[in-house]
């Protein structure tokens, strides 16, 4: 049982919540990734996820991190990111708004030339957000994501409004990728009860394959999310304009463009030519908020070609909170109703 108050720090990037924790309880584990595996079977800490995503102190779209210990003194902190099924490998968003939070608490100064890097180890990696300032106001955040790339180009699933063929990239998490038209709906919210119902079959049918296999760390396998998009076409300038909505978790709608969703789309775009170096991806999301992404440099990873995304967007402090568990409540952790 929890005894003592939590406090939190909210933030949104692009709509999507991320509620900060910056003493949870001890975690086992070296690495990140290796307090994300203790985390998961760790009552303690995975029932303090629960009661921070839960009704009446949540809802089923919440979505945070604990702050940890980072790798090796290279990295300024560590995180694990959760949500109300557990503990994702990635979230863009979230680095974004802890880039922000980094600088608005003084965790890590501001570097006069007004770019400030905030390293931080997640559980695929190390990422960086590099925090664009003017005086003290943060103006935009980069979200540099760790090397992305294409898994398998197409895969025909077969769902209840007939078979779709999805794309599948990694962008620190692994994502599904398909056409919104490809089943006679759009990126809005009149579609939005629909996509979750396919995005709910597209990842069950994934997952019981090989195809949602990481071909380097098992830790990091299972489809995450599925995205599905709406092509704008090109820009005056040759830029791309998508509109997605990233379903993740269970049925879990992402509000913001999604980081890390993004980052696996600019691996696929690039791996088809759609998007080469110096082109920009603009990816608005299903609540009209819009990021900008693009393609910094490229490498190998295990023979596969890959990228190196860069993600930019902004986040809001939204709250402060402070939790409690009166011992006399009945409904703790608490509840979802989807």
């Amino acid at each position: 049982m929890i005894t003592e108050a939590i406090t939190t720090t909210d933030y949104h990037a692009g709509g999507e919540p991320f509620r900060i924790v910056t003493s949870p309880p001890e975690i086992a584990g070296e690495t990140v990734a290796e307090k994300r595996v203790a985390a998961m079977k760790d009552p303690e800490v995975d029932g303090l996820r629960r009661l921070l995503c839960s009704e009446p102190r949540g809802h089923a779209d919440m979505y945070g991190g604990f702050i940890v210990a980072p790798d090796d003194p290279g990295a300024h902190f560590g995180v694990l990111f959760w949500h109300k099924d557990g503990f994702s490998t990635a979230c863009g968003h979230g680095t974004i708004a802890l880039g922000v939070w980094a600088i608005q608490s003084g965790l890590v100064p501001v570097d006069p030339t007004g770019v400030t890097d905030v390293v931080i180890d997640v559980p695929s990696g190390r990422v960086v957000a590099r925090v664009s300032t003017a005086a003290t106001k943060v103006t935009a955040v980069d979200f540099v994501n760790i090397a992305s790339y294409v898994l398998h180009d197409e895969v025909e699933v077969p769902t209840s409004r007939g078979p779709a063929r999805c794309a599948i990239s990694f962008g620190g998490a692994i994502y599904a990728q398909v056409p919104a038209s490809a089943f006679g709906l759009a990126v809005d919210v009149a579609s939005l009860t629909a996509i979750i119902d396919l995005s709910r079959e597209i990842k069950a049918w994934l997952n019981a394959t090989d195809y949602a296999a990481h071909p380097l760390d098992p830790r990091l396998s299972g489809i995450y999310g599925v995205i599905f998009f709406d092509d704008l076409g090109s820009a005056a300038d040759g830029n791309l304009q998508h509109r997605n909505v990233t379903v993740f978790a269970d049925g879990e709608v992402d509000r913001s463009p999604c980081g890390s969703g993004t980052s696996a789309r600019v691996a696929t775009l690039h791996a088809t030519g759609q998007l080469p170096k110096g082109k920009a991806l603009v990816h608005s999301s299903i609540v009209g908020s819009t990021w900008i992404a693009r393609v910094a440099d490229t490498t190998e990873i295990a023979d596969r070609h890959a990228v190196i995304p860069v993600v930019t967007g902004r986040a809001f402090r939204t709250g402060e909170h402070r939790f409690i568990v009166d011992p006399d409540d009945d409904m703790v952790p608490g509840f979802v109703l989807r």
